[in-house]
């Protein structure tokens, strides 16, 4: 199988839907003339034309409500945030219109579109460019909340966002963009809502999403030089969360580790954690411990990115905590 980097699965995956159905359109800033800030849309415009590959002013609040209206009115836009940190200015759009509408309208307007873009830390860019909000988004009903690992699940994933007949926020990894992955060239789907495991284990499960798969796959890699074996869930979407996967894996391993790149505070492994406890308490040998970020904005600093993020050392030291109880 060829191996592609993220930002083509990326872009294969949206001009593959964009070719199948005329309803589908691109906008955001740069993603135009410019080829998108991080490249995912080199060339579309070439193929497609500005009429459906739009560049936008930097006004996030403004472009957030006319894709928006565009889904309320039958077409299927993909709303491009350079990064999601900038989603902020366009968070009424999306939790009170765009989450919304279908309920306050009783059924009568579905909203499908996808706002997507990068997360979390990009490498020094300090703490206004370096967010997770994730559990924001995750914690409004209406929503859908995909978070691709890999270029693979990055592809499949965005064309079952794409077709969804409800919003979906797409947050991918600044840090992944140049990542290469297999990636069949016969077209496929990933479903939204279902987990992966990506490794069997048989003494813990480490459980992660997006970039911080990475932690988890290297940390199941260094347990098993020592004998542990991990198994290792990425979950794909954090909303809807694939419970049943995450705990039969529990039910088996009767250990479990949470790696999640968000600050502690009601994250997403929060849930999971009260989830797991909640629904198989009796099959724990140890209580579920959480490897995140520092409750900390994140500084420029390199050596101080490393201190506050999660990374294998942290993980290898939080599965030996619940092999042996310390």
């Amino acid at each position: 199988m060829r191996e592609i980097q993220f930002r083509e699965a990326l872009r294969e995956g949206m001009s593959e839907e964009m070719r199948l159905d005329p309803k589908v359109f691109l906008m955001g800033e740069e993603v135009a003339e410019y080829n998108g800030a991080y490249k995912v849309s080199q060339g579309m415009l070439d193929e497609f034309g500005p009429e459906r590959v739009i560049d936008t002013p930097i006004a996030e609040l403004g472009f957030g409500g006319i894709g928006v209206g565009a889904a309320m009115n039958g077409l299927r836009p993909i709303v491009e945030f350079m990064t999601f940190n900038f989603s902020l200015v366009a968070i009424d759009q999306i939790i009170n219109s765009a989450a919304k509408m279908m309920s306050m309208s009783g059924g009568q307007y579905s909203v499908p579109i996808v706002f997507r873009g990068p997360t979390g830390n990009a490498g020094m860019l300090s703490s206004q460019h370096s967010q997770n909000f994730e559990n924001w988004y995750a914690n409004t009903p209406g929503l859908k909340v995909v978070v691709p690992s890999n270029p693979y699940n990055a592809k499949g994933l965005i064309k079952s966002a794409i077709r969804d007949n409800d919003p979906v926020i797409f947050m991918e990894s600044e840090l992944m963009y140049g990542d290469k992955g297999p990636v069949p060239e016969e077209e496929y789907l990933i479903p939204i809502g279902k987990a992966q495991v990506v490794r069997e284990g048989s003494d813990v499960t480490l459980i992660s999403f997006g970039k911080m798969m990475k932690v988890a796959n290297q940390a199941a890699e260094e347990l098993a030089k020592n004998g542990v074996s991990a198994e290792v869930i990425d979950l794909l979407s954090v909303r809807p969360i694939d419970y049943d996967t995450v705990l039969k894996s529990v039910k088996k391993t009767n250990r479990c580790v949470i790696v999640e790149e968000a600050w502690p505070l009601a994250a997403i492994s929060s849930e999971l954690t009260y989830n797991i406890q909640r629904n198989a308490f009796d099959y724990l040998d140890a209580p579920v411990i959480r490897v995140n970020s520092l409750d900390l904005p994140l500084p420029y600093a390199p050596t101080l990115i490393e201190v506050i993020l999660p990374n294998v050392k942290k993980t290898l030291q939080a599965v030996d905590a619940v092999m042996y109880k310390k």
